[in-house]
């Protein structure tokens, strides 16, 4: 079981957001980056996490945008 204790310590390594748990994944509050937990460790590598839906690129995150 993921340790939800550590969300407060982790922000998104792109906008420096809070993060918030979703099913397996972290996911950025701001930009909606999703960071995949395996094993019960967060990827927090910005080329592994999944882009939201209407985001083709991570330079057309909002976070990257500013």
């Amino acid at each position: 079981m993921f340790n939800l204790e550590i969300i407060k310590d982790i922000v998104c390594p792109i906008g420096k957001k809070e993060l918030k748990y979703e099913g397996n994944f972290l996911v950025c509050t701001n930009c909606g980056l999703k960071f995949p937990i395996v094993y019960n460790i967060p990827v927090m590598i910005v080329e592994e996490a999944i882009l939201p839906v209407d985001v083709s690129s991570i330079n057309d995150l909002s976070c990257k945008k500013r």
